[in-house]
């Protein structure tokens, strides 16, 4: 019993630790040098109130903690505030994943919350 909840406890620090490492708040001047030194960035429009984004949370987590995409900066756009950037990359849904490889976008997908095409995905940006 106490090596389950070493194992509980470890599990649910690591996976804090990572999701507040990997999925951060959108913030234009850490995504501008991110594009600026072409590296890889995943932008996600996401909505609390949204039931597929709050899916998409959950699959975005097991996956940081347990892939090699762990070190992908994921920024969590706010959909419902973040209106000047839904138009410049014509986001018209919440749930949207846009991918950046080099400076530009290399894919993107809307409402998808299959673990595995989430995976596929976000591996595109490697």
């Amino acid at each position: 019993m106490i090596i389950f909840l070493q194992r509980a406890f470890l599990l649910l620090f690591v996976t804090i630790n990572i999701s507040i490492a990997a999925n951060v708040p959108f913030d234009q001047a850490n995504f501008d040098q991110l594009l600026k030194q072409g590296k890889p960035v995943v932008l996600h429009f996401h909505a609390d109130w949204c039931p597929t984004c709050r899916a998409q949370q959950a699959v975005l987590d097991d996956l940081m903690l347990f892939s090699e995409i762990k070190e992908l900066p994921v920024l969590r756009v706010n959909y419902d505030k973040e209106k000047s950037l839904l138009r410049t990359y014509k986001v018209r849904n919440q749930s949207t994943f846009i991918v950046f490889k080099n400076g530009k976008e290399i894919t993107r997908s809307t409402g998808e919350t299959d673990s595995t095409k989430i995976s596929e995905l976000l591996s595109k940006a490697k």
